[in-house]
């Protein structure tokens, strides 16, 4: 740190001609102007999501969410009416948050994520780096530790990416405040995927089941 410091010193020691101090005069107003223009930029966005400012709220209480732009960001993406997924799965899946499981004859060929979501994958794969790095949500950084042991990093912060995917749905669609427990809650299926006892037979014997009777 003393070395720094001393670069720093010498580095100021010295005259600073006219020209240069214009130049710097002209950067300087180049940096403002910018600032200017990034500060009335986001006064604009926070004007336009101010319809949503409820679902703006719940969404920024989820962990690894810092700023109310990256809230805004997702529900951006994704919407707030979650009834145009059937389930948090869906949504993982269109997100590009869900692993493609290509699998015959229990055989898993690719554990590869799918390229949906180009725009709130990475974000929400930055959120999900920012909050395992926190020791304030126990039940998220405890299970990206859990499958980072088995599985590496990269596919454990895609697991925790989808966990807050999956908070975020319910707490849309339930209008409910953050909940650590929420993205662990079994969803109902739906009558659209109930299957007869004839077919999962079928399927069970698809998978190499032998299906005994009782």
């Amino acid at each position: 740190m003393l070395h720094k410091v001393d670069d720093i010193r010498l580095a100021l020691d010295g005259m600073i001609t006219p020209e240069q101090r214009q130049k710097m005069n002209i950067i300087l107003q180049h940096y403002d102007g910018l600032e200017k223009c990034k500060s009335n930029l986001e006064s604009l966005i926070l004007s336009l999501s101010e319809p949503y400012a409820k679902e703006r709220t719940l969404v920024f209480a989820v962990p690894g969410i810092k700023n109310p732009f990256s809230a805004i960001a997702i529900i951006s993406e994704i919407g707030v009416d979650m009834s145009v997924f059937p389930t948090a799965k869906h949504l993982c899946s269109w997100a590009g948050v869900t692993p493609q499981n290509n699998e015959s004859a229990g055989k898993k060929h690719s554990v590869r994520i799918s390229r949906a979501g180009v725009y709130i994958k990475p974000l929400l794969v930055q959120c999900a780096n920012a909050v395992v790095k926190s020791d304030k949500h126990p039940e998220i950084k405890g299970r990206y530790l859990s499958i980072k042991k088995r599985r590496g990093h990269k596919r454990a912060i895609i697991a925790i990416a989808r966990m807050l995917l999956t908070a975020i749905y319910h707490i849309l669609k339930k209008g409910e405040p953050y909940n650590p427990e929420l993205y662990k809650k079994a969803e109902p299926i739906p009558a659209s995927r109930e299957i007869t006892v004839e077919q999962a037979i079928l399927i069970a014997r698809r998978h190499g089941y032998s299906v005994v009777k009782d």
